[in-house]
């Protein structure tokens, strides 16, 4: 193994899983000025940990107050500690042939499908944490799509009329209008390329590239292949859980200011081929910690 291995190897493939963007809807979401705390660094419970600070202080406004003093309100600062999700690659081995060498090139060859598979499922954890658990009264909610039923499987296609329903959910739990953010399934999405109902259709379907573009209802369109599954009775599924047949995968809309995202260490483990003679291959493997959620259980919402 090249003696650069360690050091050059480890800062090129932290530098690629920060700057390979592969979730667009959470883009202009800045990181969190926080220091990460590691806890048990290198053992099989290491874990980063994050501390945000949430403001709740309202103070309310008066209307052409007569009444003096003015009321006192207090001012009410807390922090909530989060953990930070830990993604680990399987173990693959390596020739001396394919370790041999420093250039980026030979770097990003090697390591492309530790950081892939890393990336897939950082941002697929990060749209199921920013999806509502369920339908909470003026905070969060949960509609389900109302157009034709597909077959097989009887979901219900998304209409335009749907996202006036989002809409006005979004207007009740008083979120503010610019910024909203909704991202797409894959089933939605074609759904709205389908259909022609709105009188704006062609505008706002890219139908060359298969998107929906820009603003509708209000909302920024986003698209995404790894969207949470809810139950019938919309009620978020657990991530990882397998989906059943009646379950069905959500458009999901947050706002960005209610969101917070985290990228915490980015560690390589490699064993020399040195200290295995019967093999002489090196192993290699990587662990990244990153984390998306919302700050507080609102504005959140998902259609099914």
């Amino acid at each position: 193994m090249p003696a650069s291995f360690p050091e050059m190897w480890e800062s090129r493939v932290r530098t690629l899983l920060q700057d390979e963007q592969l979730a667009p809807w959470l883009d202009g979401i800045p990181e969190i000025e926080t220091s990460v705390i590691e806890v048990g660094s290198g053992s099989a419970s290491e874990s980063n940990l994050i501390h945000i600070p949430i403001t709740t202080f309202r103070p309310g406004v008066l209307i052409n107050n007569t009444a003096y003093p003015l009321a006192l309100v207090d001012y009410d600062d807390t922090s909530m500690t989060v953990k930070l999700d830990k993604y680990q690659t399987n173990v693959t081995t390596l020739t001396d042939d394919q370790a041999n060498g420093s250039s980026y090139k030979q770097i990003d060859s090697v390591t492309k499908s530790h950081r892939d598979d890393v990336t897939e499922a950082k941002f697929a954890k990060a749209i199921h944490s920013l999806a509502p658990q369920t339908t909470v009264a003026g905070k969060t909610f949960v509609i389900q799509a109302t157009g034709d039923e597909v077959t097989p499987g009887g979901r219900r296609k998304l209409l335009w009329k749907d996202l006036i329903t989002a809409r006005r959910a979004m207007d009740s739990a008083k979120c503010k209008k610019k910024g909203r953010r909704l991202v797409l399934s894959s089933d939605h999405e074609n759904d709205l390329l389908e259909d022609n109902s709105n009188k704006y259709a062609d505008k706002l379907a890219d139908y060359l590239s298969g998107q929906i573009k820009g603003m509708l209802a209000g909302f920024e369109m986003y698209q995404n292949i790894d969207n949470p599954y809810y139950t019938a009775a919309g009620v978020k599924k657990a991530w990882g859980a397998v989906p059943g047949a009646t379950d069905r995968v959500a458009s999901v809309i947050f706002h960005p200011e209610n969101t917070v995202k985290k990228t915490g260490m980015t560690r390589q483990y490699f064993a020399d081929a040195k200290t295995a003679p019967r093999t002489q291959q090196n192993e290699y493997n990587i662990r990244h910690y990153f984390i998306a959620v919302p700050v507080m259980e609102r504005y959140q919402g998902a259609i099914i």
